[in-house]
């Protein structure tokens, strides 16, 4: 996508955005439809109308975004303009790694190797049975030293 070259006669936009604050509702939405080829959501509201009509006028006079900064938004966003349902890569404790967590006011240190960890001099196959040993009930070991989110719970209202 070529970027079109800017436009020189910055007074001129100047005006026309600044006149945009001065425009009616409808004017503004018929402005929208103008610049942007379709309708507007009914639910937009006229700040944001005036910036988004502000925003394109810019863009048409001085191009807009990099090729390469597309690319980027294409990967946060859908098709749709919605955020894309991309999780965030869980934390992950490698060997070599040490995790601690407070307990009941006692410190507790674990040290993780390739295939198990060692905590208190002892080795244990997983952080799960660490935490059992730890609280004494069924944890998840990797919920239990914060390497995982508890799913949020749903508040009723």
């Amino acid at each position: 996508m070529k970027r079109p070259a800017p436009v020189l006669d910055r007074g001129a936009l100047s005006a026309e955005i600044a006149s945009l604050s001065k425009a009616s509702f409808k004017d503004l939405r018929e402005r929208w439809k103008t610049v942007y080829g379709k309708e507007p959501s009914g639910h937009i509201g006229r700040s944001f109308l005036i910036r988004a009509i502000a925003y394109r006028l810019q863009e048409k006079a001085f191009g807009g975004l990099k090729p390469s900064a597309h690319i980027i938004l294409n990967r946060v966003f859908d098709g749709r303009g919605e955020f894309a349902q991309q999780r965030s890569p869980r934390p992950r404790a490698g060997a070599g790694t040490v995790l601690i967590r407070e307990w009941r006011g006692i410190r507790h240190r674990v040290t993780v190797l390739d295939n198990d960890v060692i905590y208190r001099g002892r080795r244990y196959k997983s952080l799960s049975e660490v935490a059992r040993a730890i609280t004494g009930a069924r944890w998840s070991g990797p919920l239990f030293f914060g390497l995982k989110h508890r799913a949020k719970e749903v508040v009723n209202g």
